[in-house]
């Protein structure tokens, strides 16, 4: 997986200087190409366009554009990095490879691919780092020390295998970092001869003296104990793979694809019916969690993640109502009678692009509250990253290749060192898992290995050139689905395979599922039958549309069942008065009159053929049909009510996005473009500094992140810096200012004109430009 851009063969142009004196200078001598590929790399520098490059340099050296170029650097260009802040600045590049003891071709390439990344600048014999990456590297970069004051005088290797194994105790415990430790009057007098294992390190230089109370493990002597015990982290760790057959991983990964469409397409079914309720602080309650997955026979877990499949893909959503609920949306119905190949990739599509984290449904936040499904509880901006670096660490795998998860993370480790460490690991490592499990479920990976589709959709994700169609690819793997049905003799039907959409809701209709499989098997009831007969069906439009749709005739005992219940239904009609109940059999009535399990209805006979209730009609008709009747509502007409329920739908709506952690990744053409107007910029920023020579700097205007990057460069180094500054009237004046601090969106400074400290608000200032150019850089311009 590469996870560093790829090397700029002819990074400086011919006219830039050969000795750059900041990143801005180093900057302005690349080439075009060279620009579009530190845009490319660092997407969040290329929007929105920097004004110049002075601009693009201190914008690639704000706090949060460096810390995003870091979280993308795998283990050795990090620990490069690392060792470069670690040494005197500046350093070169033989003595980053004497530190690390690694061959100069290597760190040469790892410095050249950090420099085009704009976190290094220099040449190979001048290397700078930028201040913003030292800070966020912390004082102990990778856990190491600062390089040694003065050389030893005997070789590293000589001096430690003559160390007391005290001695030798003490370094291995503080070899991983942090590197120093605490000691008692560290600064006292110690002889060679000693035999205190302290004072024998610190005789013979193997430990320095960071203050009174403290020691430190040197840089040079740290790297050599790593190294020594085997740490190789130039290469990255092996993945772990079973061979499986292709034609199995693909077969795997279209049955479960079908289940995942089946699933999807159920809940909104069930839902267009019986919207469930929206919680009071959104997301969707435990209760209705735990109904849903029974309704879709699953457990809760994937009941989960079926509902924020659906959610985030934009099949249901929050209908908006005063009392709302979760309810499908009109692209529902579009996406259900859409092809299966596509049906299969809009799902697809948003799972790898999205942040919603079903896996987080049930687990409990700080406060220990319930992550109820479809809430922002489950929202991870993480997400999206992570199951694009599992892809495409299963992408570099043959085909058939199942990888073991623990290796996997591994070597995801290797690959992000960043991410997969501090408070976010433990988060990373679950939604490594996560994502494998939901991957399996989606059919984009089959038995382990990533399935043929899958492949297509990391593909298409990374721009791959040549990349096929996801949609297309998983087609010919899912099952076709069938026009017809197979009744037999026992009052069930046989589903051969999946249904047409047609053919599936008329089965919903009248008949419930007894079983699922390869076969899906449908049962008849009277229940059911009524339920399309209430849904104003006739019992010859029933068995005409089950002759049409089954393969074997309609069985006998399924017509008497049909003819049967026809029959009986709508003997009574049940209407408000405050209710009644009609009949033209005058026994049945008597028959309601007589039976215990009518008494709560309070029946009063009025005539023959009428009994009168004291219930609501929907409590007579339900308490009638649990006698074993087959009433129907009647209008105040006389008419009978169909009862066929109405599909609900939420108005139009987009689906969520997802929580950006990445930049969108530009296009070739906005780079160019982007290139050419930083070249213009810059062009009329130097024409300008030019025009106003001897009157002050030019203030260019630049962005809050970027001023505000500025500022504390200026506060760190103690600098005196022109700023532009608007009023309360919106007038901007020019202030020679020294910045003290900055805290809480305020810059407190020592402002010449005035000659008294005052606070300034960050937000009014406009722009910023130093004072004294031998002491100060240039805006943007930032020096180690």
């Amino acid at each position: 997986m590469p996870s560093q851009p790829r090397r700029t063969t002819s990074r400086r142009s011919a006219a830039a200087p050969s000795l750059p004196r900041s990143l801005a200078d180093e900057l302005r001598g690349w080439t075009d190409d060279a620009l579009v590929g530190l845009l490319l790399a660092r997407p969040d520098l290329a929007a929105p366009a920097a004004a110049d490059i002075t601009s693009l340099a201190a914008r690639a050296s704000t706090r949060a554009s460096v810390h995003r170029a870091l979280d993308r650097l795998d283990t050795p260009r990090l620990r490069t990095l690392e060792v470069v802040s670690a040494l005197p600045q500046p350093t070169a590049v033989g003595a980053v490879a004497g530190a690390m003891r690694q061959s100069m071709a290597a760190t040469t390439e790892h410095v050249a691919e950090l420099r085009d990344l704009a976190l290094l600048w220099g040449p190979d014999d001048d290397l700078h780092v930028l201040r913003t990456v030292q800070d966020a590297l912390g004082p102990y970069p990778a856990g190491l020390g600062p390089p040694l004051d003065a050389p030893l005088d005997q070789p590293l290797e000589e001096l430690l295998r003559q160390a007391p194994p005290p001695a030798l105790d003490v370094l291995e415990r503080l070899a991983p970092g942090p590197p120093v430790g605490a000691v008692n009057r560290a600064d006292r007098t110690v002889e060679r001869s000693s035999t205190n294992p302290l004072e024998w390190l610190l005789a013979h230089g193997l430990l320095a003296v960071a203050d009174p109370g403290h020691v430190v493990l040197p840089l040079e002597v740290g790297l050599h104990l790593r190294s020594a015990a085997g740490e190789d982290e130039t290469t990255p760790p092996p993945l772990q793979v079973r061979d499986r057959p292709p034609a199995l991983v693909a077969r795997a990964a279209g049955s479960a694809a079908a289940e995942v469409l089946r699933l999807v397409g159920e809940l909104g079914d069930a839902w267009g019916l019986a919207p469930p309720p929206v919680l009071r602080s959104g997301g969707l309650g435990v209760r209705e969690l735990r109904r849903t997955a029974s309704l879709l026979d699953v457990d809760e877990a994937l009941a989960a993640f079926v509902v924020e499949l659906a959610y985030g893909s934009g099949l249901v959503a929050d209908d908006g109502e005063v009392g709302p609920s979760w309810a499908p949306t009109p692209a529902f119905d579009v996406w259900s009678e859409g092809p299966a190949g596509q049906r299969w990739h809009h799902v697809a599509e948003w799972w790898l692009a999205g942040t919603r984290v079903a896996g987080l449904v049930g687990s409990r936040d700080d406060r220990g509250s319930v992550r109820n499904a479809l809430s922002p509880d489950v929202d991870r901006a993480l997400a999206h990253q992570v199951r694009v670096d599992v892809l495409t660490e299963l992408a570099t795998e043959a085909a058939g290749a199942s990888v073991d998860p623990g290796s996997l993370l591994t070597r995801l480790h290797w690959r992000r060192p960043r991410r997969t460490g501090g408070r976010l690991g433990a988060l990373y490592d679950d939604l490594v898992r996560w994502t494998l499990r939901e991957a399996e479920l989606l059919g984009v990976t089959g038995r382990g290995a990533l399935s043929p589709p899958g492949r297509a959709l990391i593909d298409q994700a990374l721009g791959a050139p040549g990349a096929a169609d996801p949609a297309d690819v998983m087609a010919p793997l899912l099952p076709q689905p069938v026009d017809h049905v197979l009744l037999q003799a026992d009052l069930t039907a046989v589903a051969p395979g999946p249904l047409v959409p047609d053919l599936a809701r008329t089965m919903a209709l009248i008949a419930d599922v007894e079983s699922r499989g390869g076969a899906t098997v449908y049962r008849f009831t009277p229940d059911s039958v009524r339920r399309a007969l209430d849904a104003g069906w006739t019992s010859s439009r029933l068995l005409d549309a089950l002759a049409r749709h089954s393969r074997t005739p309609v069985p006998q005992p399924l017509e008497y069942l049909v003819g049967d219940v026809a029959r009986r239904h709508g003997q009574l009609r049940v209407g408000r008065a405050s209710s009644y109940v009609q009949s033209d059999d005058p026994a049945l009535l008597e028959q309601l009159l007589a039976d215990r399990r009518c008494r709560r209805l309070r029946l009063r006979q009025l005539a023959p053929t009428v009994v009168a209730a004291q219930a609501e009609p929907t409590e007579v008709l339900e308490t009638l049909r649990d006698v074993g009747l087959a009433p129907v509502a009647e209008s105040p007409g006389g008419e009978v009510v169909i009862t066929r329920p109405d599909l609900v739908r939420t108005p139009l709506r987009e689906p969520p996005r997802p929580t950006a952690s990445e930049p969108p990744r530009p296009t070739p053409a906005y780079l160019a473009a982007v290139v050419r107007s930083l070249r213009t910029g810059q062009q009329a920023t130097d024409d300008e500094e030019r025009r106003s020579a001897g009157k002050g700097p030019r203030l260019p205007v630049t962005d809050p992140s970027v001023t505000l990057a500025l500022l504390r460069d200026a506060v760190a180094s103690g600098s005196r810096v022109w700023i532009g500054y608007a009023d309360a009237t919106g007038r901007t004046e020019r202030r020679v200012v020294d910045p003290l601090r900055i805290d809480g969106g305020r810059v407190t400074a020592f402002d010449h004109g005035t000659q008294g400290v005052r606070g300034f608000s960050v937000h009014r200032v406009t722009g910023v430009a130093p004072a004294d150019g031998a002491h100060v850089d240039r805006p943007g311009e930032n020096s180690a």
